[in-house]
């Protein structure tokens, strides 16, 4: 998902025009950053390694025990156990496939402590009288969310955004990621503007760019 110059630009002005009609705050993050799964690759390398004497017992290997003390057999076994460990970390953690043997529950889990760290980070939690909101896209997990400060959940139920979130991914999918954000923006506008008016003295309180990570 990329994103040149002229659709930073079209993004800016989307979240200016929405906040324009409303004292609520939108910010839109895209993440790029690839998650390793550490505790996935992690398992996946012990357990086959843990799984190689159990190969040894079902598959053949002629005399190359016999020749060996038990102490040569088993330093041997150990050996090539962390040479296994090594390999299957090696290929889970720089090819992908720790995501790919994540549950999907799980890598939900990851993006929204994510989406939340960069609410947090970005002074969402600090708008006058909570109302920001946090349109958060992974890149890499094709997972979009959107956090709506204390203020806004107040009075908007967690459900409501869920329009949002399907024009925002109808976009994506697509492969026009920019009209999908610019959708989701104006939907998220239109229930700050119902719920939070302009107030005489509003002022701009966080910068209305694009922001990728």
């Amino acid at each position: 998902m990329l994103f040149n110059d002229s659709d930073r630009a079209r993004i800016t002005d989307a979240v200016a025009e929405a906040e324009s009609r409303t004292a609520g705050e939108i910010v839109v993050i895209v993440s790029a950053e690839a998650h390793r799964y550490a505790a996935t690759c992690l398992s996946a390398a012990a357990l086959l390694a843990l799984a190689v004497p159990l190969v040894r017992l079902w598959l053949p290997f002629g005399d190359w025990d016999e020749s060996l003390s038990a102490l040569q057999s088993v330093e041997a076994l150990i050996a090539f156990q962390a040479i296994v460990f090594g390999l299957v970390l090696a290929l889970s953690w720089y090819s992908g496939l720790g995501r790919v043997f994540t549950p999907a529950g799980l890598r939900r889990d990851r993006v929204h402590r994510a989406a939340l760290t960069q609410f947090k980070a970005r002074g969402l939690e600090a708008t006058t009288g909570r109302t920001g909101v946090l349109i958060f896209i992974d890149e890499p997990e094709h997972i979009a969310e959107i956090i709506a400060d204390t203020g806004i959940f107040a009075k908007v139920p967690p459900d409501h955004w869920s329009a949002t979130i399907t024009a925002l991914t109808d976009g994506i999918r697509a492969g026009t990621p920019t009209a999908g954000v610019i959708a989701a923006v104006a939907l998220a506008g239109e229930v700050l503007a119902e719920h939070f008016p302009p107030l005489p003295d509003d002022v701009n309180e966080l910068p209305d760019g694009l922001i990728e990570i």
